[in-house]
């Protein structure tokens, strides 16, 4: 016995200095990576900052210097972005709600600060495509979604090559060409805002790694919210006290029309006129149409925080963050986003199975009904007029009708012409290239733009998706992941079948939309890596050490 328990006293201070050799090498390693990591950086911000110097130099003799500068800086930005695609991802995402603010802040409403975030993801989707090449891993996904992809970019690509070609080469007599248009560059912009964001499901698949991704992913929109109405707060707030004009003591038609000599504290163009109870607040995006869809995307996003973030206190600030994305929806003047928010909060609780935690609302409910009442007692009108404005607009274009007459003028406009009238030719973001077709819905403005075949070959690619990410979220098995995926897919389906506006053409949905379909995706592959960590039958210690050792193998094998 005793002999016995010599030899485990023995195995055991051996186990103990092979743990802490262990433990020193992989200290060091580190240290190195680390060290390496950093000598690596310094390389590249050194490399970023001579190419950006001499860019500017070379670009001072011609523009202004500004325009050199800024320049310049782009330079360094696409090329740091190549080098660390996933930080630029990151990146993209954090400026995307900011980049109305800058482009007005800093560009005063220069056309390049208004795609500046598309030098975040154009070089770090290209670094993924290169990478996923070497290691051998999908650029395309999901799988199953290539034939309707495929469909719908052959359509596109024919009405770009014989209907914007031969308006550019061979106009007919029929196309309404004003001198200076230019319908190739128009219909290439066209194509980028039709399918140019598609990647990102690909993107946002490779940069959700394990479910600290998935819950950082989350957590990050929920700040972004916050941070984006609490600026949306103040913003209102500067135009109620009077330090910031809006559009009072205008006339006419100008106390309904949104202007740039408007713009208070953040955001693009505004329309303040109390006078005749009329508001249309940007936020911090561009224009109030893109604020308004902002908040309605933030239902979802903050919503899958208040429910689903595994810490206590994240989901108190997710609730938080609900509330002030409600706030906003009132105060914003919006009519889409005042309908959209608290309708989309009530689907959420029951289509996700949330309504069980509905106790979970009532403290902030509770909150958010006083914060009103004191709003109300402040302003008596402000709900008064929202909901005066709303059924104003409901009676004089009920949704159905105008939606009706939508398709009806495009049908008028494409008689005889099976392809469409060009890509981009109804797109208002490709006006710097010709003047864009004024279609208000985004189907309509498809049939106008593709004709009869892409129109349908787009929805049906749309439906497809929704159906995958559906099936995908479905086959999640942990509770939690599970609540996240539905949170996801009702906004994905929502935006499906949105018949409204064209979200889809626009910033923010334009991105959320692929970087949502993106993570549901995802999900049954963290799934998988939860539920074998759970049938480990390992000492708490021990199964921290394989989950750390398990994620720097997805780290290592992941393309960014």
């Amino acid at each position: 016995m005793v002999k016995t328990k010599r030899k485990s006293k023995t195995t055991n201070k051996r186990k103990q200095k092979e743990k802490k050799t262990a433990n020193k090498k992989e200290a060091t390693l580190q240290k190195r990576k680390i060290a390496e990591r950093i000598n690596e950086f310094v390389q590249a911000i050194a490399i970023c900052i001579t190419a950006s110097i001499a860019v500017a130099c070379g670009l001072f003799f011609t523009v202004k210097p500004m325009f050199a500068i800024a320049g310049g800086g782009a330079v360094a930005i696409l090329l740091l972005c190549y080098k660390y695609p996933r930080q630029a991802l990151w990146a993209f995402l954090i400026y995307l709600p900011f980049s109305g603010t800058v482009t007005y802040t800093i560009g005063r409403g220069a056309a390049a600060f208004q795609v500046a975030k598309d030098a975040f993801y154009f070089p770090a989707l290209i670094a993924l495509i290169q990478s996923c090449k070497n290691k051998q891993l999908p650029i395309f996904i999901p799988k199953q979604w290539i034939p309707t992809f495929s469909i719908l970019l052959m359509m596109a690509l024919m009405t770009f090559i014989f209907v914007n070609g031969g308006m550019q080469f061979n106009p007919l007599p029929g196309d309404k060409l004003i001198p200076g248009d230019k319908p190739i560059l128009q219909g290439l912009l066209g194509l980028k805002v039709l399918i140019g964001y598609i990647p990102l499901i690909a993107c946002t698949y490779y940069l959700l790694r394990t479910k600290k991704d998935l819950v950082f992913f989350t957590r990050l929109h929920l700040v972004l919210a916050i941070i984006c109405c609490s600026l949306g707060v103040i913003q209102y707030l500067l135009l109620q006290s009077g330090k910031c004009a809006g559009t009072r003591g205008m006339v006419g038609e100008d106390l309904f029309k949104a202007t740039l000599e408007a713009r208070c504290f953040v955001g693009g163009s505004l329309v303040f006129s109390p006078e005749v109870g009329f508001t249309r607040l940007p936020g911090t995006f561009v224009a109030p149409w893109q604020w308004a869809w902002f908040l309605i995307s933030n239902a979802f996003l903050t919503f899958a925080s208040a429910f689903c973030d595994p810490s206590f206190w994240w989901r108190t600030l997710g609730l938080f963050g609900m509330a002030l994305v409600f706030a906003n929806a009132v105060i914003s003047g919006q009519r889409a986003a005042l309908i959209v928010v608290p309708v989309a909060t009530v689907l959420l609780l029951i289509l996700t199975g949330q309504v069980v935690n509905f106790k979970r609302f009532i403290p902030i409910g509770a909150g958010l009904a006083i914060l009103l009442f004191v709003a109300t007692a402040i302003n008596p009108g402000v709900f008064e007029q929202r909901w005066e404005s709303f059924i104003s607009r409901w009676n004089a274009a009920p949704p159905q009708q105008f939606l009706f007459n939508q398709f009806q003028q495009s049908h008028d406009f494409i008689v005889n012409r099976p392809l469409g009238r060009g890509v981009g030719r109804a797109t208002n973001s490709t006006r710097i290239f010709g003047s864009p077709q004024l279609i208000e819905t985004f189907q309509p403005k498809l049939l106008y733009e593709l004709g009869y075949p892409g129109t349908i070959a787009f929805q049906v690619m749309v439906l497809h998706l929704a159906f995958l990410t559906f099936k995908a979220y479905r086959s999640v098995k942990d509770k939690n992941l599970r609540s996240y995926g539905a949170s996801f897919w009702v906004f994905v389906g929502f935006i499906t079948i949105n018949p409204q506006y064209y979200p889809l053409d626009v910033d923010p949905v334009s991105v959320y939309y692929w970087v949502l379909a993106g993570a549901i995706l995802k999900l049954p592959k963290i799934d998988k890596q939860v539920q074998e960590e759970k049938h480990l039958d390992v000492d708490p210690e021990e199964l921290q050490l394989r989950q750390s050792h398990k994620e720097k193998k997805l780290i290592a094998s992941a393309p960014i």
